[in-house]
């Protein structure tokens, strides 16, 4: 089955390079005498394309109010006084996307007065939206003696994104550069045309495959059921994928007894939950155009999943100091060893079920994606039960992951030789505080972008 959906899926348009969420940025900066000119570009991705799309029906409209827009989030210098920009020229189009969705680039003549000998350039107009971000500077009959940006983009105007620099996108706002009067003139060069250098990462190229059958095929009652089928396939893959608190899984299954499987089952369903009712209510406000998205709200989620990873980690490491040193025998002692193992047992559920929802706050943007490309077709309804099938396939693989982890876990127990007394103690503990540090350093790497 997974054969057949990517040998029909090769003809699809490939998700973008840099994530479906992604508004990418380009701000080419010409000096002239007297004039400094920016090609200002915007390439934006299949979701934030279909809010503006459902939002707008007038494409170059919309073009003329966006660059407007970004031209007054110029702030610009010459010799240090502020100058304003204005827009001469605004042009919009619709490209082919993923699931059916379409892209679009936005491309701005904007222009300002320079004169002077010291440049100063920043964009502001990002909104806190993900993304390539790329400046560039050059003279026209005027030299640049100094710049601390590129002459050439490394992607052709946002048209071939460098498979070697995905992993850390460039984000470049600000320019300056000391210029001086006379040089050679601009040569003309025509804006490059997209090429084969653009890299997919937007989604797996399962995923890919999947979307662009889903879009071009009629919905029959047999597709339905293989494309439900499909959902689950690719849901197990995403539970496959980094995230979703299988490594905290793990270090709870180090330290818990027994009864770690009713654990992980609350952890796996969690984020089934969490997961698919936040692709649910990012995919309707895409769907209405809504100008609150999740582009702005990444950070801010990605922090409070860190956050909660945080709080089960202090859950679990509260109950770790909590248990007694030495198991009893008597009846008596027993009677209050099981009470308070009872708590213990609950405190580490509670735990899960944080780790389970902090697994499942940033919901999956190909399944985003696969929802908004049924409701393009106008068979919405199958979009939110292919979301749910995803969601299914989801919790199986990560409940099978998690009792594979503990039966593995308890196996290992068993066979290896005994541990030193303070062993079994100082495990849990440190286990703990390992969730702890990764909440951290979750909550510290998603507010890096806003600082």
């Amino acid at each position: 089955m997974i054969a057949l959906v990517l040998a029909a899926g090769l003809a699809a348009p490939a998700g973008h390079p840099l994530g479906n969420f992604s508004v990418n940025r380009y701000d080419g900066l010409v000096v002239a005498p007297h004039e400094l000119r920016i090609d200002h570009v915007q390439d934006l991705a299949e979701i934030p394309a279909t809010q503006v799309l459902h939002g707008s029906t007038d494409l170059r409209g919309w073009a003329r109010s966006e660059c407007a827009r970004s031209a007054a989030a110029f702030r610009i210098t010459a010799d240090g006084r502020p100058v304003a920009a204005v827009v001469r020229a605004a042009s919009a189009s619709a490209r082919p996307g993923q699931a059916g969705l379409r892209t679009l680039r936005l491309e701005c003549a904007v222009s300002a007065p320079f004169g002077g000998s010291r440049l100063g350039f920043r964009d502001t107009g990002d909104g806190g939206r993900p993304g390539w971000r790329e400046v560039t500077a050059v003279g026209d009959r005027m030299t640049l003696t100094s710049s601390d940006v590129p002459r050439e983009s490394p992607t052709a105007r946002l048209t071939r994104y460098p498979r070697d620099l995905l992993g850390s996108p460039s984000d470049r706002r600000a320019a300056t550069a000391e210029v001086r009067p006379g040089g050679p003139p601009l040569p003309a060069s025509a804006p490059a045309a997209a090429g084969p250098g653009v890299a997919g990462r937007g989604a797996d190229p399962l995923t890919r495959a999947y979307t662009g059958l889903v879009a071009r095929h009629r919905l029959t009652p047999g597709f339905a059921v293989f494309a439900l089928l499909a959902a689950v396939v690719l849901g197990a893959a995403h539970a496959l994928a980094p995230g979703h608190g299988k490594t905290i899984m793990a270090a709870q299954a180090a330290g818990q007894g027994r009864r770690s499987r009713r654990d992980v089952l609350a952890l796996g369903l969690t984020v089934t939950v969490t997961h698919t009712a936040g692709v649910l209510a990012l995919g309707l406000l895409a769907a209405t155009g809504a100008s609150l998205g999740a582009p702005q709200l990444l950070p801010w989620l990605g922090a409070g999943a860190g956050a909660l990873v945080v709080a089960a980690g202090v859950s679990l490491l509260r109950r770790a100091l909590r248990r007694p040193r030495h198991h009893g025998h008597g009846h008596g002692h027993g009677h209050g060893h099981g009470h308070g193992h009872g708590h213990g047992h609950e405190g580490g559920r509670r735990g899960m079920v944080l780790v389970g929802f902090a697994g499942g706050l940033m919901p999956s943007p190909s399944a985003v994606v696969v929802l908004l490309g049924a409701h393009a077709l106008g068979h919405a309804w199958f979009g939110v039960l292919l979301v749910l099938a995803y969601g299914a396939g989801l919790a199986l693989m990560l409940v099978a992951v998690g009792m594979l982890v503990t039966g593995t876990g308890r196996l290992l127990a068993r066979r290896l030789p005994p541990l030193p007394v303070l062993a079994p103690r100082l495990l849990p503990v440190v286990t703990a505080a390992l969730v702890v540090l990764l909440g951290v350093g979750l909550t510290a790497r998603s507010l890096a972008p806003l600082v």
